[in-house]
């Protein structure tokens, strides 16, 4: 639905970053000037943009689908693109303490030669533009406190899951005993979910009029949503087609807490977990192998498959359930999007 609207929500990006260029509280030079204008270009723009159209496409349904006005779609296209700033702020930080080297197909901003460690202080900045964008275009509405504490709270959330991931999966020598589905899922639900599922919906239903504290068992859905959806990424990061994903997946090499090593280590024998805890976290092909062939004996595709068909009914029921035929069109949108995806 968002897709004829993409051409001016891109327009808008470029009103936004032309506000933020021209901010009063800072003196910009020259070189300021054109150190956030490509700094903006090159991490805020080139992603799917999946988040920051959500939020259109979910304030669409709450209006029962009647057109949009100029200023309706100014304000949640500023909302996305407040979503797409803090994306961009997580990823910049999180190249860093991964060590990455690519991210959306080119060079991590922090590997670029002129950049370094600055780009520490870009990531604040990218932060610090959100309540610049929402200061500007939403004071003196009657939501405006309300998203300043969604986004906190959603911020607090991801940088808390980040730690969890980050000192179960670095800290120390690799150590699957560390591991568990409750780990994993404490990990996805507030470092991914949070912000990629409930936060573009949270949006528009506080531009909707709505009182978000009616809306926790909406929450509790999308947050199921987001943890099925990595889920599917931790599968389709080993079973995928890496030229439909557009990569080849890492999570072994990597020692990521994935869902499939979760299962495996649930369902094998102890001389399988003998070959899982010598190959897992490896960067050696060969073990990376030997971890994938492990799957295959632990028939972990057909556990994916029984995961997803119970997740996808489950999900149903429960978006079934609610009250407000126009929230139930917003989740089923969510959940059309993902279910059964190969990318």
């Amino acid at each position: 639905m968002s897709d004829k609207l993409k051409p001016r929500f891109l327009e808008i990006y470029k009103e936004l970053k032309s506000e933020l260029l021209d901010d009063k509280a800072f003196e910009f030079t020259d070189g300021a000037l054109k150190w956030v204008d490509k700094m903006l270009d090159y991490n805020v723009l080139g992603g799917k943009l999946n988040r920051g159209l959500s939020v259109i496409d979910s304030y669409i349904f709450l209006k029962e689908q009647k057109e949009l006005t100029s200023a309706e779609i100014f304000e949640t296209s500023a909302l996305g693109w407040c979503i797409e700033w803090l994306q961009a702020y997580f990823l910049v930080l999180d190249d860093i303490m991964d060590g990455s080297h690519t991210r959306r197909g080119q060079e991590c901003w922090f590997r670029l030669p002129e950049v370094g460690l600055i780009a520490i202080n870009d990531g604040i900045l990218l932060r610090n533009h959100i309540p610049r964008i929402l200061k500007k275009h939403f004071k003196g509405k009657p939501y405006y406190v309300d998203l300043l504490e969604l986004f906190n709270e959603v911020e607090f959330q991801t940088a808390s899951g980040q730690m969890i991931d980050l000192i179960t999966t670095h800290a120390g020598k690799n150590d699957l005993s560390k591991y568990s589905l409750t780990v994993h899922k404490q990990i996805v639900q507030y470092k991914t979910a949070y912000y990629s599922f409930y936060l573009p919906v949270a949006c528009a239903l506080l531009m909707a009029g709505e009182n978000l504290d009616n809306h926790t068992n909406v929450k509790d859905i999308l947050i199921d949503m987001g943890i099925y959806f990595q889920v599917q990424d931790d599968y389709l990061d080993c079973f995928g087609d890496p030229k439909v994903l557009g990569k080849i997946g890492t999570d072994i090499q990597d020692f990521k807490c994935s869902w499939l090593v979760m299962k495996a280590l649930e369902h094998c024998n102890e001389e399988q977990k003998k070959i899982l805890h010598e190959n897992y976290g490896k960067s050696d092909d060969a073990c990376a192998a030997k971890v994938k062939a492990l799957y295959g004996d632990l028939k972990l595709k057909d556990v994916y498959k029984e995961y997803e068909n119970n997740t996808h009914a489950k999900l149903i029921n429960s978006i079934e359930a609610q009250p407000s035929q126009a929230v139930q069109a917003v989740l089923k949108s969510f959940l059309a999007k993902i279910y059964m995806r190969d990318k």
